[in-house]
C-alpha cells in the first residue's frame, strides 16, 4: 500500500523533482550565454550535453562551467548517447529545421531561440516533422515570460479599450555589432543563415504579438532601409511592416539603427482607449489621466522557458500562446510576405502558397 501511495503522490511533486534531461545544440546565438547559467544549475532539468563544433564557442562554454565531458562536436552523437528529453537549439536560424528533423524521430522535444526558422518553407518542414513524430517544438521569445503582455491582453479582451483595431510597436537597438569581428553577428546579418536582417531579428517579436492579439492579417506591406551598408551590405538594418486586417491595422518598426531613446513598448488601441506595455508595467488610457493595470506575477511553470517545457511534458499538455508551433509558422508566413513586399513594392496577400 505504501508503494501505491507514493505513486499516486508523484504527479503532485514540484517541477524541480522531475529531473528532466536537457541538451544544448549550438552556441552560436548570443542569447545562449544569458540562459546557460540557469541550465547549469539544473533542478528542473539536468544538463546532459552541449554540442558545438566551433572551437572558440566550445571553449567559452568550458570557461563558463560546462564540464569537458559534456561537450560534443557532433550533436547527433550527443543525442544518441545522452537521450535528452528536450534540447534547446542556439545555432544559426537556418539550421533549426535540421535539428528538429534529427530530434523528431528520436522523440526528443525541441526549444529553438527565436525565430522558428529562416524561411516560411523551413517553418513548414519543422511543422511536418513535429506532427509526424508527435514532438513539441517551442519558440522562445524573451517577451513570452513578461507578465505585462498577459495583463494587457486580458485587459483588451475584457473590453477596457473597446474593440481593438490598431496595434503598434517599435523594436530594436543601435545594432547587434560588427559581423567582421563577431561570430554571432556574422550569421545574424546573413540573408540565408538568418533569413534577413533587422526585419527577421525584431520583426518576429512584432509578428507574434500581432498574431497573438488579432490573428492573421489579410495582407502585409513592408519597406526597408540600408543605413549602415558598410556593416550590413547583404541585409536590411531597418524595416517597417504594416499588417492589414479587415477591421484594423498593425504598424511595426524593427531596427538596428535606433539611437538611445525613451523606453517604448507595444501599444494596443481600441475605439475607447489604449494600452501600452512598458516592460512589466501596463498603462491604460481612457482620458487624460493614465491608469495602471494590475500586473500579476506569472505562475512558476510559465515564468521561464525550461520550467514551461518541463511542465508541458509533466502534464502531457501542449505548448501554447506565443511559444506555440502553429503561431510561429504563421510568424514566418508574415515575414516571408514582408520580404516579398520589400522586393515588389506591393502589399502581399495571405495566405501564401504552402
Amino acid at each position: 500500500m505504501k508503494k501505491i501511495a507514493i505513486l499516486l503522490l508523484c504527479p503532485a511533486l514540484p517541477l524541480a523533482a522531475q529531473d528532466y534531461k536537457i541538451a544544448v545544440v549550438g552556441l552560436g546565438h548570443a542569447h545562449v550565454w544569458g540562459h546557460l547559467e540557469r541550465v547549469l544549475k539544473g533542478g528542473i532539468a539536468r544538463l546532459v550535453g552541449v554540442a558545438e563544433s566551433e572551437p572558440s564557442l566550445a571553449g567559452e562554454a568550458r570557461k563558463r562551467g560546462v564540464p569537458d565531458k559534456l561537450i560534443y562536436a557532433d550533436y547527433r552523437k550527443m543525442l544518441d548517447e545522452t537521450r535528452p528529453d528536450f534540447v534547446w537549439a542556439f545555432n544559426e536560424t537556418y539550421r533549426h529545421a535540421e535539428v528538429v528533423e534529427a530530434c523528431a524521430p528520436r522523440k526528443i522535444h525541441v526549444m529553438v531561440e527565436k525565430p522558428l526558422a529562416a524561411t516560411f518553407q523551413e517553418a513548414l518542414a519543422i511543422q511536418r516533422a513535429a506532427r509526424k513524430h508527435g514532438i513539441h517544438v517551442m519558440t522562445n521569445y524573451g517577451s513570452t515570460w513578461q507578465p505585462g503582455y498577459y495583463a494587457a491582453k486580458a485587459a483588451g479582451e475584457a473590453g477596457s479599450v473597446g474593440a481593438v483595431w490598431r496595434l503598434r510597436g517599435v523594436t530594436g537597438h543601435g545594432g547587434p555589432g560588427d559581423p567582421r569581428t563577431s561570430y554571432f553577428v556574422s550569421w545574424l546579418a546573413d540573408p540565408v543563415k538568418n533569413g534577413g536582417g533587422a526585419l527577421v531579428d525584431f520583426g518576429c517579436y512584432n509578428a507574434v504579438f500581432a498574431l497573438w492579439i488579432k490573428g492573421k492579417p489579410e495582407s502585409v506591406y513592408a519597406s526597408a532601409n540600408h543605413l549602415q551598408p558598410e556593416l550590413f551590405p547583404k541585409v536590411e538594418d531597418n524595416a517597417t511592416m504594416i499588417l492589414n486586417y479587415r477591421d484594423g491595422v498593425a504598424i511595426f518598426e524593427q531596427s538596428w539603427d535606433l539611437p538611445p531613446r525613451a523606453p517604448g513598448g507595444f501599444e494596443i488601441y481600441g475605439r475607447t482607449g489604449s494600452l501600452t506595455i512598458l516592460g512589466n508595467r501596463v498603462e491604460l488610457r481612457r482620458g487624460r489621466t493614465p491608469e495602471e493595470v494590475k500586473v500579476a506575477p506569472l505562475p512558476a511553470e510559465r515564468a521561464e522557458p525550461i520550467a514551461y517545457m518541463a511542465n508541458v511534458l509533466r502534464t502531457r499538455g501542449q505548448v501554447d500562446g506565443m511559444s506555440a508551433l502553429d503561431i510561429n509558422v504563421d510568424v514566418m508566413e508574415v515575414l516571408e510576405a514582408a520580404k516579398a513586399s520589400i522586393k515588389t513594392g506591393r502589399a502581399v496577400r495571405l495566405p501564401l502558397k504552402r
